[in-house]
């Protein structure tokens, strides 16, 4: 289990199990503001440059090539923040990920409702990428750029996202999800997948609970035969549905 010293998330809604989780402070203020210097001096091109057939039809905004060294600098700095988040790790319970990718809007740009590709290919590597996981980091200040809200459709209506700037959202990518268009400013962002030791949706969310209530307890007592029990079972369904 990964043990948690504080809680910063904040879950959005559980429909069903599934779960829709924001992180704050992924990134630092300096962290965000050399990221921010980087990628306003990177060269973007059209974003349908990883676009699936489903999705090119519905996008319309800029990126950063997947071989651009601002964007391995970055990715870099992204996944070693990530490798120190508990709270992520113990949510994500990640496998692999898919090294991350930066986009921009602006100008009216969107991306209209679909669902995120099945399989990734990791560029240069032998390597597919299954994406039970999507993450959005915000980069751009909700007050820098009117619209662009990551928009997350389900069977109990649409939930709105639009984070701070070093703040991430994790949700399944299965679910439908669109951006609204950026009708003023700037919305810089990075996008990634990861595949989870656990495929479903619905038995990360239980553990992620569980994880949480054990955490919960040992803030209020000691450890007591009860806690130790509890560690246990999550142990065990973690081995059970763990693929790794």
């Amino acid at each position: 289990m990964f043990y948690i010293k504080r809680y910063t998330c904040v879950a959005l809604f559980y429909g069903s199990k599934i779960m829709l989780l924001k992180i704050p402070d992924v990134l630092s203020a300096e962290q965000v503001q050399q990221a921010r210097e980087l990628l306003q001096a990177a060269d973007w091109v059209d974003g349908n440059i990883t676009a699936g057939y489903q999705s090119s039809q519905a996008k319309n905004n800029l990126q950063l090539p997947e071989s651009s060294p601002v964007a391995q600098q970055l990715g870099d700095t992204i996944l070693s923040a990530l490798a120190n988040c508990n709270i992520f790790m113990s949510a994500a319970l990640p496998l692999k990920i898919f090294p991350p990718l930066f986009n921009c809007y602006q100008g009216g740009q969107s991306f209209g409702v679909h669902v995120d590709n099945a399989i990734r290919q990791v560029p240069g590597l032998p390597v597919k990428v299954r994406t039970d996981v999507s993450m959005t980091l915000f980069l751009s200040d909700p007050d820098e750029y009117e619209g662009g809200e990551l928009i997350m459709e389900d069977t109990y209506g649409s939930h709105k996202i639009k984070l701070p700037a070093g703040h991430m959202v994790l949700y399944p990518a299965t679910s439908l999800h669109r951006v609204t268009p950026v009708t003023k400013g700037r919305r810089l962002a990075s996008f990634f997948w990861l595949q989870s030791m656990v495929s479903s949706d619905e038995r990360r969310a239980l553990l992620f609970d569980m994880d949480m209530a054990i955490q919960a307890l040992r803030n209020k007592v000691e450890d007591s035969p009860e806690i130790v029990q509890l560690t246990g079972v999550y142990h065990n369904l973690l081995r059970q549905w763990a693929q790794t």
